[in-house]
C-alpha cells in the first residue's frame, strides 16, 4: 500500500498528501525558530540599550531574522565578526529551545545583503577568469557564508568549485570547465 494518497482520497477526506504536510511542518519549525530568535534578539537589544527593528522571514530552507536600526555597526564589526558571532549565538538560543540544530541566517543593518552582492560580483570576475584562462583559480580566504554565496554563483554559472584549506583560512577554487 502507497503512503502517498491519489487525487480522489484527498478530495474525500479532505486531507492533506504527506508531501504536503510535511512541507508545512518544516515551514512552522522555521518560523518556530525566527519566533525564538526575534525573542533573544530583542532581549538582547534591550540589554544592550540599542534600537532596532526586527523583520523574520523563511528564505529557502531557512529562517532569516534582520535587524535594522540608526546605528547598530557595532553589533557587525569591522568585517562581519561580531555578526557571525551574534548568529552563533543566536542559533544555541534556538538549539536550547528545542533541541535541534538551527541554520539561522542573521542580518544586521543589510550588512548580509550588500556582502552577498559584492561576493556575487567577484564570482563573476573570477568564473570569467578561470574560463579564460583554464586554470583553477583560488579566491582569499573566507567565512562559511562567504563561501556558500561563491560555491552558489559558481554552480548557477554551470562550473563546479570546492573549498581547501583548514578554518579559518578555508578558501574557494573555481574550478575550469
Amino acid at each position: 500500500m502507497s503512503d502517498e494518497m491519489t487525487q480522489s482520497e484527498v478530495e474525500e477526506t479532505g486531507a492533506e498528501p504527506v508531501a504536503a504536510q510535511t512541507e508545512d511542518a518544516r515551514l512552522q519549525q522555521l518560523e518556530q525558530e525566527g519566533d525564538i530568535a526575534a525573542d533573544y534578539l530583542e532581549e538582547l537589544l534591550d540589554i544592550a540599550d540599542l534600537d532596532g527593528d526586527l523583520d523574520m522571514d523563511v528564505e529557502g530552507d531557512r529562517a532569516a531574522v534582520s535587524i535594522v536600526g540608526a546605528d547598530l555597526s557595532q553589533l557587525v564589526g569591522t568585517h562581519g565578526e561580531v555578526l557571525d558571532a551574534l548568529q552563533e549565538l543566536t542559533r544555541l538560543a534556538v538549539y536550547r529551545e528545542t533541541g535541534e540544530r538551527s541554520r539561522l541566517m542573521l542580518d544586521i543593518s543589510g550588512f548580509r545583503a550588500e556582502r552577498r552582492a559584492e561576493l556575487e560580483q567577484l564570482a563573476q570576475e573570477k568564473i570569467a577568469e578561470a574560463r579564460v584562462g583554464g586554470e583553477p583559480v583560488s579566491l582569499r580566504a573566507m567565512s562559511p557564508f562567504e563561501r556558500k554565496v561563491v560555491h552558489d554563483a559558481v554552480a548557477a554559472a554551470g562550473m563546479s568549485s570546492e573549498s581547501e584549506g583548514v578554518e579559518p583560512r578555508r578558501y574557494v577554487v573555481i574550478l575550469p570547465s
